[in-house]
């Protein structure tokens, strides 16, 4: 073999070997990642706040991580596996942020791509919608009604965004999805306080009759 060939050969080798390194050492932190958020929501669900913002805090620390590791191989980091686990966390972040009524970060806040954020932001709004029918079975109807308005606020946000799915990483299916989701939740708002509104209407009239029988 010519020596010139022999020498491509060792530095594809080499290059290429250091590039599996790296995605071998990323993947499982990714993979960690989504499982630190899963389990955020999971917490957030619960109103174990301080749980939750732990385990948002060890995802970012591994979305760092994962940066330093793919620092030089940007192929592997726009890969896939690296968007969703930021999308994951965005979701994680954006959800523990909206159930405590305080101001959403932006991806810069989060060092996240804009794409994973939208996506993660998006798919929020399906765990708000969770969260807002166990507030309805706790008879909590004003803070649904907060929380509906923040769902039909990251909705008409993402209407706005209309730039080609290689761009948005597919964000116009989620998008579609959220109306699905809000529309739906307002339904169940809906019904539920015309039941509401019923059933003082009856206990009125009972309470009418009664007076009148003992008059």
């Amino acid at each position: 073999m010519p020596e010139h060939i022999e020498k491509i050969g060792k530095e594809a080798i080499e290059h290429l070997g250091l590039k599996h390194a790296a995605r071998e050492q990323a993947l499982p932190k990714a993979r960690q990642v989504i499982r630190y958020c899963a389990n955020s929501i999971r917490a957030t669900h619960r109103h174990e706040s301080a749980t939750a913002e732990q385990l948002i805090a060890q995802a970012a620390s591994l979305l760092a991580e994962m940066r330093e590791d793919l620092r030089d191989h940007l192929d592997i980091f726009f890969a896939g596996f690296v968007q969703d686990a930021q999308k994951e966390y965005a979701e994680a972040v954006c959800f523990s942020a909206l159930t405590r009524h305080r101001s959403l970060p932006n991806a810069s806040d989060l060092n996240i791509g804009w794409a994973a954020y939208l996506n993660g932001l998006a798919e929020a709004v399906g765990e708000l919608r969770r969260y807002v029918l166990d507030q309805l079975r706790r008879g909590n109807f004003e803070s649904c009604e907060t929380y509906l308005g923040y769902m039909d606020d990251i909705y008409s946000l993402l209407i706005t965004v209309d730039f080609p799915d290689a761009i948005t990483s597919g964000l116009r299916r989620t998008t579609d999805a959220t109306r699905g989701i809000l529309e739906k939740t307002r339904g169940d708002l809906t019904t539920a306080a015309n039941q509401v509104q019923l059933q003082r209407s009856m206990q009125a009239l009972q309470e009418e009759l009664r007076k009148h029988q003992q008059s």
